[in-house]
């Protein structure tokens, strides 16, 4: 592979080093699947993931995972599109499973590839610790046997490690590293929930009318999720139980939840995705939506697709019309660069465009803009 190719802070020089950074990318050891990192001359990198089927299907896409296609064009067509939409200027492809199920989707994404004027600077298979390139036809080098591999002998794999990020065995890990807590941290979690209703019940129905009860709790969550915020960037954000159902009941609404989203400090993201992903499993389902979403947010903004996804999917089944989560799952689709989607706006700009906008009722009865 000459002397390498450098992707974003990442240099693979190796077929070894391409599986560990499609893994690193990912987040997970794909498996029946098709991994495809583009490339750009900027050093960006974009990677998209694919299941694939013995009819060559696609029965689930990360883009991480492109998940749907419109019109005319084959998947493998729009996947290159999208690259070429995002300035990529190569590829890495990478399939994953036996030779009947892994080279007639290499052939046709190639083919795409081609097409599309990308070039292919690697294509392998990978099974059950062996490559097999499709690129390089040398058997002194890439022999028709397979070449045994040990990912963690790459210095990307290494790199990972020390930065504290863990590759996970497969995607029902990624699955369940959002999904609700069990046995005593979920009845305890119920419990909080409880008292956390009663709480607003009585909030909203004390002396005064609704519309003063509902603005002085959003006004006291703003101040909270604002303290929050500064604890998670500081690593200082575990909460009780009963501060977690409190906040998991706050983001009903529109306003705190966007109070929430703007205050996701994109020098801090990985704080913020471990606080968010703790958040989306404990708080009750009814709950979930928002958390997760926010969750989504800041893994997609720090290039984590494939968490990203899981997150949406989790905010999707708690509610099925939830904005938020299908805002983003559009913006993912449409393969818009991390970067592109980050918030460039302050929580004063916000609270001064709530201001002057006519107010409509939130989720929870506060104000909250349509």
């Amino acid at each position: 592979m000459g002397d390498g190719i450098k992707l974003s802070r990442l240099v693979v020089s190796s077929p070894v080093d391409a599986i560990a950074v499609a893994a690193h990318l990912v987040g997970f050891h794909p498996s029946l699947s098709l991994v495809v990192v583009g490339i750009s001359d900027q050093e960006g990198v974009m990677v998209m993931r694919r299941d694939l089927t013995p009819a060559h299907q696609v029965a689930d896409v990360d883009a991480s995972d492109l998940s749907s296609v419109e019109g005319s064009e084959s998947v493998d067509e729009c996947l290159m599109s999208m690259l070429k939409r995002n300035e990529m200027s190569a590829v890495l492809l990478l399939g994953y499973g036996p030779e009947e199920l892994v080279t007639p989707a290499m052939n046709s994404v190639s083919q795409a590839a081609e097409q599309a004027e990308l070039p292919v600077w690697v294509a392998l298979r990978v099974d059950q610790g062996r490559w097999w390139s499709y690129t390089c036809q040398d058997p002194g080098c890439c022999p028709p046997e397979g070449t045994p591999y040990d990912i963690s002998t790459s210095v990307i794999a290494a790199q990972a490690t020390l930065a504290g990020q863990v590759v996970l065995h497969n995607r029902d890990e990624l699955i369940d590293s959002v999904a609700p807590l069990q046995g005593p941290a979920r009845t305890a979690m119920q419990q909080a929930t409880q008292r956390a209703e009663q709480r607003m019940c009585e909030r909203m129905t004390a002396s005064g009318s609704a519309t003063d009860n509902a603005a002085q709790v959003v006004d006291e969550g703003r101040r909270f999720i604002a303290e929050l915020a500064d604890r998670v960037r500081d690593g200082l954000a575990r909460l009780t139980d009963d501060e977690a159902a409190w906040l998991g009941l706050l983001l009903l609404s529109l306003r705190l939840r966007d109070e929430a989203w703007v205050r996701i400090d994109v020098d801090h993201l990985h704080q913020h995705i471990a606080f968010w992903r703790e958040m989306t499993r404990r708080v009750q389902e009814p709950y979930a939506a928002a958390p997760a979403s926010l969750l989504a947010y800041a893994a997609f903004a720090s290039g984590d697709g494939g968490l990203a996804n899981v997150a949406l999917d989790r905010a999707e089944a708690a509610d099925p019309s939830y904005t938020m989560a299908h805002l983003l799952r559009d913006v993912i689709v449409a393969g818009i660069p991390p970067k592109h989607v980050r918030l460039n706006i302050t929580p004063e700009e916000l609270a001064t465009g709530y201001a002057e906008q006519k107010p409509t009722q939130g989720h929870d009865g506060s104000n909250s803009p349509s």
